[in-house]
């Protein structure tokens, strides 16, 4: 019953937004009551959290097993843009409330997600700078700035990004390497 309200719920965040939706509106999608609800969570917050969780826990996962990977950074950093924008085609409304809804989040709850959203840019972080210790990447790039640049470009495509469209994710993560690696200025 837990994952049903939890789906139930995120369809509706999805489609009304987060403080639009009751928890009325939730039970009455699945034909509960209010106190099958508090059973599995103590508010409505706590259930958007668990949202966010899920998300962001599964996306740091993925990435670690990137990382780890034996390949150069250019293809971890493809790999991951690639990730990003596959999570976004398989799990649209997570990531639209996961980018959209974190303003309802308060206290401790929006702190430990943005420390797992932090540490998801880290990674990118510690990624680009690799990169330009080897070599792979020019010297003279910040490596902080750099990793907030390619997750604002792939993060924000949930808003447009639409996997059933004329460019693939894979196609979609091909011209954003292309952006990143070699800009848009013509050679």
């Amino acid at each position: 019953m837990k994952a049903k309200i939890t789906e139930h719920s995120i369809r509706l965040f999805e489609q009304k937004g987060f403080t639009e939706t009751s928890i009325q509106d939730i039970v009455d999608s699945i034909g509960a009551t209010k106190g099958t609800f508090y059973y599995y969570f103590s508010s409505k917050e706590q259930l958007l959290m668990d949202i966010h969780m899920d998300y962001i826990t599964k996306l740091l996962e993925k990435q670690k097993a990137i990382l780890s990977e034996n390949a150069s950074c250019k293809a971890k950093l493809h790999a991951l843009v690639l990730m990003l924008l596959e999570s976004i085609k398989t799990e649209k409304a997570k990531a639209l409330i996961f980018f959209r809804e974190i303003k309802n989040l308060s206290g401790e709850k929006l702190e430990l997600i943005l420390q797992k959203r932090e540490a998801f840019r880290l990674g990118v972080e510690k990624l680009i700078r690799e990169g330009i210790e080897i070599g792979e990447f020019a010297e003279h790039l910040d490596a902080n700035l750099t990793s907030f640049a390619i997750l604002g470009m792939v993060n924000w495509s949930y808003q447009w990004f639409n996997p059933e469209g004329r460019k693939s994710a894979a196609e979609v993560a091909e011209l954003f390497m292309d952006i990143v690696l070699h800009g848009i200025e013509k050679a």
